[in-house]
C-alpha cells in the first residue's frame, strides 16, 4: 500500500470527477481512494503501484491523466523541481514561473516544441514528462531561466542540447 499527498486542487477533481477516477483505477490496475482530503491511497500489487504513483504524482503537478498515462511505458519518464528551496519569497518564486512561462506563454510552449517534453507549472513547482533525452535538453533551458539568464540564451542553450543529443543518436 501506498500512500501519496497531492495538493488539495487535484484531489478535489478527482473526488468530484467519478469517471476520472474510475479510469484511472482500471487503467492502473489499482485500489484508489482519497483520505484526509489530499491523501492518495493505492492498493495493488508493487509494480502497479510504482506505475499508479508516477501516474498520480504527475496528475497531483498539474498533468492531466492523458499525459500521465505517457509514464506507463518504460520510455517516459517524470522530472519536478520545486523551487521553494531555490527562492526564498513568493515574489522570487512568481517572477522564475513566469519567466519559464513567458509573455502568453510562448516561452513554455518553444521549450515543449523544441524538446518534445510535456511541461507544467503548477504551485511551486515546474514538471516535465518525457524522455530522458528530451527532459535534458528541456532542463537545459530551464537550469539558464532559474540562474537568471536571459531567454535567448536559454532557447541558445536548449538548440544546442538538442543537436548534441541527435549527433550523439545518429
Amino acid at each position: 500500500m501506498e500512500q501519496i499527498l497531492i495538493p488539495h486542487k487535484r484531489s478535489r477533481k478527482l473526488t468530484e470527477d467519478k469517471t476520472l477516477l474510475a479510469d484511472l483505477r482500471a487503467k492502473l490496475k489499482c485500489k484508489i481512494s482519497i483520505e484526509d482530503g489530499n491523501e492518495v491511497v493505492l492498493d495493488g500489487e508493487p509494480y502497479d503501484e510504482y506505475n499508479a504513483r508516477m501516474v498520480v504524482q504527475a496528475f497531483g503537478r498539474g498533468f492531466d491523466v492523458q499525459k500521465a498515462y505517457k509514464l506507463l511505458t518504460d520510455n517516459y519518464f517524470f522530472k519536478s523541481v520545486d523551487l521553494k528551496p531555490l527562492f526564498h519569497t513568493r515574489e522570487q518564486i512568481h517572477r522564475v514561473e513566469a519567466r519559464i512561462i513567458g509573455r502568453e506563454g510562448k516561452t513554455k510552449e518553444y521549450i515543449e516544441a523544441v524538446s518534445g517534453v510535456d511541461m507544467e507549472i503548477f504551485g511551486n513547482t515546474v514538471s516535465m514528462i518525457g524522455t530522458t533525452e528530451q527532459i535534458r535538453v528541456a532542463d537545459a533551458a530551464m537550469q539558464v531561466l532559474l540562474g537568471g539568464g536571459t531567454h535567448k540564451k536559454a532557447y541558445r542553450v536548449m538548440e544546442g542540447a538538442k543537436r548534441k543529443m541527435i549527433r550523439e543518436v545518429m
